[in-house]
């Protein structure tokens, strides 16, 4: 019989390499994306803090993996069908080796992966999280090991015919599942359109704490407010003034003096600032190996409720923000006369 020759293709290799690579990022990116956006959905308020406005990295880990995830899906998926039509046909012996020992690494990284981000979400369970969202960790975990067990047995135990229909239904469920967990990270995060409004707002927030610090380091200068924004220009210093992101569109930063001691400056928000419970510090709650979760520490806000910064908080259209120079926290700056 010539099926059994032992011949080696190079191009079957490499296909059995790239299933691996993609199958294993596609695992880990998936289940880093539904522990994301299932700590963003219910945080744990143990280990979370009240915060007002957005960072960049807010939903980071979340961009990361779905970035990841809509990359390297349908290359895996792909690929896939290659491998499959591939080992459907005449193979040599040692194709077939190599056939079932990339079936069998699969297996074994993907238990290793399963087995680490359950021994994590153990640990966790057992520091007292006993949260919803520890249940859905849970099924989302046993959920892909039976989806990448189950299949890939079906492949070393079952004849070849039978392996198109299988292959079709989990094909099938996959497909499914990532769609799922894709739009609802879209959910929780929102659209493209959405994280680009926060971030002008978070932009103009940053502007205005510029604009407010520049007015009270003119006023410990000169010990009289600056009678107009453009007073603040200082060639000198580098300092030149910031413009709204959208000025082309007619928005412009404002500024009024009140008295003495106190001026307003205001601008035009087009999405109301966000707040809510958000953890931080080096708890992420099922830790993939390969992935890294950022946190998600407002910079334009302090992480509790009646903070200083809540009177940066905002909603959609002008808004303006009144300040109050204490001279006993900002002394006027002393003058050294020459004589």
């Amino acid at each position: 019989m010539e099926t059994n020759k032992p011949k080696l293709n190079i191009g079957f290799f490499f296909l059995c390499l790239g299933l691996l690579i993609t199958l294993v990022t596609s695992v880990v990116s998936f289940l880093s994306l539904v522990f994301g956006t299932l700590n963003k959905k219910f945080p744990d308020i143990l280990n979370s803090i009240y915060q007002y406005g957005y960072s960049t990295y807010d939903y980071e880990s979340i961009r990361s993996s779905l970035a990841t995830l809509i990359i390297f899906f349908p290359i895996f998926f792909v690929i896939s069908y290659f491998w499959r039509k591939f080992t459907e046909g005449e193979m040599g012996y040692f194709d077939e080796i190599i056939r079932k020992w990339v079936t069998y690494i699969i297996l074994f990284l993907s238990s290793i992966v399963m087995a680490i981000d359950l021994v994590v979400l153990v640990r966790y369970f057992i520091s007292g999280e006993t949260t919803i969202r520890f249940i859905y960790k849970v099924l989302s975990v046993f959920l892909v090991a039976i989806l990448i067990g189950v299949y890939h047995y079906i492949l070393i135990k079952t004849p070849k015919e039978k392996h198109k229909v299988s292959s079709i239904i989990f094909g099938f469920i996959s497909i499914v599942l990532v769609i799922a967990s894709i739009f609802y990270s879209f959910v929780i995060m929102g659209s493209p359109k959405t994280q680009r409004l926060f971030r002008l707002d978070d932009k103009r927030i940053n502007d205005l704490q510029s604009i407010q610090w520049q007015v009270i380091n003119y006023w410990q200068q000169k010990e009289k407010l600056p009678e107009k924004l453009i007073d603040l220009s200082n060639p000198m210093t580098g300092y030149s003034l910031p413009v709204d992101p959208e000025f082309q569109n007619g928005s412009t930063y404002e500024y009024f003096v009140k008295d003495k001691l106190s001026f307003e400056i205001c601008a035009t928000f087009v999405m109301p600032m966000p707040q809510g419970w958000r953890e931080s510090g080096a708890y992420y709650g099922g830790v993939t190996p390969i992935s890294v979760y950022e946190k998600d520490i407002s910079t334009s806000s302090y992480p509790y409720k009646g903070g200083v910064n809540e009177s940066w908080n905002h909603e959609v259209g002008r808004t303006c923000f009144e300040r109050i120079i204490d001279e006993d926290i900002y002394p006027p700056f002393e003058k050294n006369v020459i004589k």
